[in-house]
């Protein structure tokens, strides 16, 4: 019974081996004919860019020319092994082991299984190898160990990381000499010559520069709003000074720190009157802003000098009232 259902399954290996290889060889050729079509396309487009002078869409569609480009070079490598596993699938069904002639052959299949979605034959051949060989032969394979064979070409085609600024260079200067576009290639060259470091070194002092830019309308804002407070503080703070001396007695204690604010005024002034004075010669307009503020402050001052007057004659009528009243009573 064992003897019939090893030559039971190898039956059965052959000919889904042979089925899905076939359907992967034709699926290829298909697939080979559009993304031909669809390369011609995408080269006359960036002939079209360069010649209207938009270099920078150019540089950004080359890369996925490349890249289609790459994978049809790898379909083309895998269309080969494929017929040239076909051919063999007998020897295979007859060995328990990989032949080393098919080793990479095979190994290329497995490989771009997972890497190649448009010909999902390749996953049931994978699956198919697996059965055969042993998870262990596909866990090498996927993770490229040093005895997996997979051809460096398919593996270099199928990496997903960017083009070379000179594989840039180079499909653009074909797509110009085959469209016959005159294109000067210097300026995309000095930017294909860019290190990375350069670039952020270049966003880096436009960022600083922004900053700049940002902080110096705050300062002059600070230069014009300064005037204004040092005008308000000489009006307002004499008023202020009476108003105290008329509500609160006078005493030692309470006249020190008004001495002392008196005291600090004059070199405050001196202090700002330079950058002062060049700003109001800049902002001229502003004066009379500064001058109408000033008198609204002086108004008010002397509206809230009034009022305490008032006040303190109220205290002093009413406590001369309750001194009369305590007389007569005693």
């Amino acid at each position: 019974m064992s003897l019939l259902n090893q030559l039971f399954n190898r039956g059965v290996f052959g000919t889904k081996c042979k089925t899905c290889l076939s359907l992967a060889i034709s699926r290829i050729k298909l697939l080979q004919n559009k993304r031909d079509t669809h390369l011609k396309h995408m080269r006359k487009e960036i002939a079209q860019f360069l010649q209207a002078g938009q270099e920078a869409i150019a540089r950004i569609r080359v890369e996925h020319v490349i890249r289609e480009q790459n994978i049809w070079a790898a379909y083309e490598i895998l269309e080969l092994f494929c017929e040239f596993v076909l051919a063999r699938v007998p020897i295979i069904e007859n060995q328990r082991e990989c032949p080393s002639e098919l080793r990479e052959a095979i190994a290329s299949i497995i490989f771009a299984a997972p890497r190649c979605s448009d010909v999902p034959d390749f996953f049931q051949i994978k699956n198919l190898f697996t059965a055969k060989y042993g998870k262990e032969f596909v866990m090498a394979v996927s993770e490229l160990r040093p005895d997996s064979s997979v051809n460096r070409t398919v593996i270099e085609k199928l990496s997903i990381s960017a083009p070379a600024s000179e594989v840039k260079l180079k499909v653009l200067k074909d797509i110009a000499q085959e469209y016959k576009v005159q294109w000067d290639s210097t300026s995309t060259e000095a930017e294909f010559g860019k290190k990375h470091e350069d670039l952020l070194q270049g966003g880096s002092k436009q960022i600083c520069d922004g900053a700049a830019v940002s902080q110096a309308p705050k300062k002059q804002g600070s230069l014009e709003s300064s005037p204004s407070i040092v005008a308000a503080q000489s009006v307002v703070s004499p008023d202020s000074q009476q108003k105290t001396q008329h509500v609160q007695a006078p005493s030692s204690s309470n006249n020190a720190p008004l001495m002392g604010c008196n005291e600090i005024e004059p070199s405050v002034k001196s202090y700002v009157a330079g950058p002062v004075s060049d700003a109001k010669r800049e902002t001229r307009p502003q004066a009379t802003e500064i001058l109408e503020k000033a008198r609204a402050a002086i108004a008010s001052a002397e509206r809230a000098s009034a009022a305490a007057r008032a006040a303190a004659q109220l205290v002093n009528v009413n406590f001369g009232s309750l001194k009369l009243e305590d007389g007569k009573s005693s």
